[in-house]
């Protein structure tokens, strides 16, 4: 089924709201500029406008650049829509959701992708399952996995016990008054406030705490450009998953930020890895 979106390959450098229907649910996305594809995939519990209230990325130099962008609201968050059954939100299931929508936005032509946290897991669970769906990948602050996976999936199993009997406004708080990483100083709307409902923040967290990397062995098979960056100091985000994609990926590229400056600059590392959109076609991209 078709998305209702009047945005076509040629996009207006103004964003223009979108609505797709994928795998039973709805997924708001936001299509700006033109150009070949490229995708952006948010962190989990966040959403297009409350990654944007806070600061945290600024992505307008892929546009600028000359790159069609979407940036869509994950299934559950934001406005897009999402049923209170935890495996909906694993990590696969949102990987089957991203490719849908890219068959729906690009047919079979490989799209650039673009992920945070949750939005990187999701890029490599579908880089690994269609390999020849994306032609570069950019994989930021990836998330706890493997070794470290267990315990993170506890706090958000306990979170979700949390929102269940007390509501999220106490998760929020709680998140709100965890120690700041000193890359995050500068920033007045870290963290980001979460964008779920109550209904399925629970869902969404317990899917999260079943969910991991694909094995190792899968991810060394990713043969595209890859770049890493990863900020330093936070536990939910550790540099051991970073460096540890970094060996397995051959070729990919790692940067650390370890200052609020450096983390300024990722919109600007992003946009000159995945090239102009000119560089983009003549290399065969979408």
């Amino acid at each position: 089924m078709t998305g209702t979106s009047t945005a076509g390959p040629s996009a207006p450098s103004d964003p223009t709201e979108s609505r797709a229907h994928v795998r039973g649910a709805e997924l708001a996305y936001t299509d700006a500029g033109a150009g070949p594809l490229a995708v952006y995939a948010h962190g989990l519990t966040q959403s297009r406008a409350s990654e944007t209230a806070s600061g945290l990325f600024d992505w307008a130099p892929v546009v600028a650049a000359g790159r069609r962008l979407v940036r869509y609201d994950a299934r559950g968050h934001g406005q897009s829509t999402g049923e209170a059954i935890p495996a909906q939100y694993a990590w696969p299931q949102l990987a089957d959701d991203l490719l849908a929508l890219l068959d729906q936005l690009a047919g079979a032509a490989p799209v650039a992708g673009i992920g945070s946290s949750m939005g990187t897991a999701t890029l490599l669970h579908a880089a690994v399952r269609a390999p020849g769906r994306f032609d570069r990948l950019v994989l930021t602050a990836p998330p706890t996995a493997w070794a470290s996976r267990e315990a993170q999936a506890g706090l958000y199993r306990q979170g979700a016990d949390l929102v269940e009997t007390r509501g999220p406004g106490l998760f929020a708080e709680l998140a709100a008054s965890a120690p700041v990483p000193a890359v995050f100083a500068d920033l007045p709307g870290y963290p980001p406030a979460p964008d779920v409902s109550e209904k399925l923040f629970p869902s969404v967290l317990r899917g999260a705490a079943d969910s991991d990397l694909p094995p190792e062995a899968a991810l060394a098979t990713i043969d595209v450009p890859v770049l890493i960056l990863a900020w330093a100091g936070d536990p939910g985000h550790p540099l051991s998953t970073a460096e540890r994609l970094a060996a397995l990926i051959d070729g990919a590229r790692l940067q650390v930020a370890e200052t609020g400056a450096q983390l300024a600059r990722w919109g600007a590392l992003t946009a000159e890895f995945l090239g102009s959109g000119e560089q983009a076609r003549g290399a065969g991209g979408a």
